[in-house]
């Protein structure tokens, strides 16, 4: 999974956990709904500022929203392994 993919995830997961619309997010987010979609199907690449306007929004340090998950890393450091 590219980092992108991981962003789009987690974006998403912490915005449910948060309780929020992607209207809701962009609007506190100052951004347009359309990109938020955008953004967590992996269409677009963030930049590091609308990364940590997400993460302020989101109430979360901003590289919660890049860290992969644990069995996607520990799969990841066995491949490059063998």
């Amino acid at each position: 999974m590219d980092i992108r993919d991981v962003f789009a995830r987690n974006l998403r997961r912490h915005r449910y956990a948060k309780g929020l619309s992607q209207e809701a997010l962009a609007h506190e987010a100052d951004m347009d709904r359309t990109y938020v979609s955008a953004l967590e199907r992996g269409l677009y690449s963030a930049s590091i500022d609308t990364i940590a306007r997400l993460a302020d929004v989101l109430g979360i340090e901003p590289d919660e929203l890049l860290r992969r998950a644990k069995a996607s890393r520990n799969k990841a450091s066995s491949s490059a392994r063998a």
